[in-house]
């Protein structure tokens, strides 16, 4: 097995969520500037809520729940949200 440095980042990517990325990683934003995370995972903000960004700080879970609410009004059926799911 490749070592942490030689094998690819690994990119988790789900529609409903940020993208979580093994870390450390360096993020550099439209202005240029660069944000750094030693952590051993990050998650990246894509829904532009957070107040944290790029880092993710969940403020997309009440646009999801507000679209599931609407849903279920209407009738359609949606899997229930895992409140454990990092996210």
């Amino acid at each position: 097995m490749p070592s942490a440095s030689e094998r690819p980042r690994r990119v988790h990517a789900d529609h409903t969520g940020p993208l979580l990325i093994e870390g450390p990683v360096e993020v550099i934003d439209g202005d240029g500037t660069s944000h750094i995370s030693r952590r051993f995972q990050v998650a990246i903000c894509t829904c532009r809520r957070s107040r944290t960004y790029p880092w993710c700080d969940t403020s997309h879970r009440s646009r999801t729940r507000a679209r599931q609410s609407k849903a279920a009004d209407e009738g359609h059926e949606h899997a229930a949200e895992s409140e454990d799911a990092p996210s």
